[in-house]
């Protein structure tokens, strides 16, 4: 049994190893852990959490999806899928379909922005008659 025990923990990962091999703070594993994403496999005698050796691309997986712009409760959602022994790929495709419409949705928004500020850069200020009741005429006309 001891054996068994010195053998799991060899393969195992401490949680500063798996930050130091992935770039991702001990902090950020650990509130991993604690939403689900990830799962300790055990912890050491001294109680350093342990981790089995996919953890590294996990952790790449979530980082990469959040760069996507996906949210953490998306991603949760994908690694439940893939646990269970399936493919998320589907439901992927449709969380990657709502990103891209989102985008959409902003750039007009920023579009419309850029306008608007492009107008107030372009008129000319008035005359301001009471300067403490006025902040900054240029931003408060419409």
């Amino acid at each position: 049994m001891r054996g068994t025990k010195m053998l799991f923990q060899e393969k195992a990962k401490q949680i500063g190893l798996v930050a130091k091999q992935s770039g991702v703070s001990i902090k950020t594993i650990r509130y991993y852990e604690e939403l689900g994403l990830l799962k300790a496999s055990g912890r050491t005698e001294g109680g350093y959490r342990l981790f089995d050796a996919d953890i590294l691309s996990r952790l790449s997986f979530i980082k990469r999806a959040q760069s996507l712009g996906l949210t953490l409760a998306e991603i949760k959602e994908f690694l439940h899928i893939h646990d269970q022994g399936d493919l998320p790929c589907e439901h992927a495709k449709v969380k990657l379909q709502e990103q891209i419409t989102d985008i959409d949705e902003q750039i007009q928004q920023l579009l419309v922005l850029k306008q608007e500020l492009q107008r107030l850069l372009l008129t000319q200020e008035s005359t301001v008659e009471n300067i403490e009741q006025v902040i900054c005429p240029l931003i408060e006309q419409n």
